[in-house]
């Protein structure tokens, strides 16, 4: 961090550094994203020093040269069940302990002035030394994302443990969960799998009892699967749920959270196909409907997602179903255009399964 990131406001307004650039900075880590709080001015003023507003519904501003986030110091009111259900109050006369009261955790709940002192009146720093993800306040429950986000926390700081009355608080939120919208869940999803323990986000889910978004999910067998496969990226550690799960059910959990085509597409695939694509014994017959089954004769980023899924879950290379799968494209037959030609296709198709040598 420079002293350039520090920004003056003016009017005697004050600008702290908060969240996790300071928790960060606490693990011996260099912050990725650094977020700022001002206490003592008003959306006037920051627009007049150049500074953009994003959103309508919270004062949140883009630096006018770094681009990073600086919100004004606010304190919030539940309104309702869901988690965009807040009236929030934002004014010059909002101190820093009063918007830090509002947040998740203790270690998420400091700041740092611009002359390094660290501002912890939630105990954060012992938190951080005694590796616990613990909630700041009753006002916790106000927000049920908050179970996914620190069920997402526990993923990404694999030696920290859930306080167990944060635990408790969590499960006493369950049945609110259904309130949140499918695309702040799978946010809170997608970062998880992508992150160094993925399988401690389903295991919070399991020791809180989810039974909403993720009904019909096996945690258990996605939480192994997603701690021991290499998966290259989070689109394929999302497609490799399928491996795991019935199609069913994958396509219920994709649909509910509004997930990308591509991800929900690509798991209901995996989990009809994937275990015949992974068999080197599997039939001719029913290896080229699980083919067709993966849009492998067409244009299709499906193919890609499931065959890259096996590989992950499997440990073994899909580079001999590819190159079939590149052979069977370009067949051809003499046959009249029409439903004697596709049947005459898949005959010859068949056949060349046969034949081909086995991986």
């Amino acid at each position: 961090m420079t002293d350039a990131s520090w920004v003056d406001v003016g009017g005697g307004a004050t600008t702290y550094l908060v969240g996790g650039a300071v928790r960060d900075q606490l693990l011996g880590r260099d912050p990725t994203e650094f977020d700022w709080v001002v206490v003592g001015s008003t959306p006037e003023a920051m627009l007049a020093r150049g500074f953009s507003q994003v959103g309508r519904d919270f004062p949140v501003f883009l630096g006018p040269e770094s681009g990073q986030q600086y919100a004004l110091a606010r304190t919030e009111r539940r309104t309702g069940p869901g988690h965009a259900d807040f009236v929030c109050h934002a004014a010059a006369d909002v101190t820093l302990d009063e918007d830090l009261a509002r947040r998740d955790l203790t270690i998420n709940a400091m700041a740092r002035d611009r002359d390094g002192a660290l501002i912890d009146p939630h105990d954060g720093q012992r938190d951080i030394r005694e590796r616990v993800l613990r909630h700041v306040s009753p006002a916790f429950a106000e927000d049920p994302l908050r179970v996914f986000r620190v069920a997402r926390f526990a993923a990404q700081l694999p030696d920290f443990d859930i306080a167990a009355d944060t635990l408790a608080l969590m499960r006493s939120m369950v049945d609110e969960l259904s309130a949140l919208s499918g695309e702040r869940v799978f946010d809170e999803l997608r970062k998880a799998v992508g992150l160094t323990r993925p399988e401690r986000f389903f295991e919070t889910l399991i020791a809180i009892g989810e039974h909403h978004w993720f009904r019909g999910i096996d945690l258990q067998a996605t939480a192994v699967l997603l701690g021991s496969a290499a998966f290259a990226d989070t689109a394929t550690a999302l497609v490799g749920v399928g491996w795991v799960n019935d199609a069913g059910a994958a396509a219920r959990l994709y649909g509910d959270l509004r997930a990308p085509r591509r991800i929900r597409r690509g798991a209901v695939a995996l989990a009809r196909h994937g275990a015949t694509l992974a068999d080197s014994r599997a039939d001719a017959e029913a290896l080229l409907d699980a083919l067709t089954g993966i849009d492998a004769f067409r244009q299709s980023d499906v193919t890609k997602a499931v065959l890259d899924g096996v590989e992950a879950c499997t440990g073994e290379s899909m580079a001999a179903r590819r190159r079939l799968i590149d052979e069977l494209q370009a067949m051809r037959v003499d046959a009249e255009p029409g439903p004697d030609y596709g049947a005459a296709l898949r005959r010859r198709r068949i056949e060349w399964i046969r034949d081909w040598p086995r991986p």
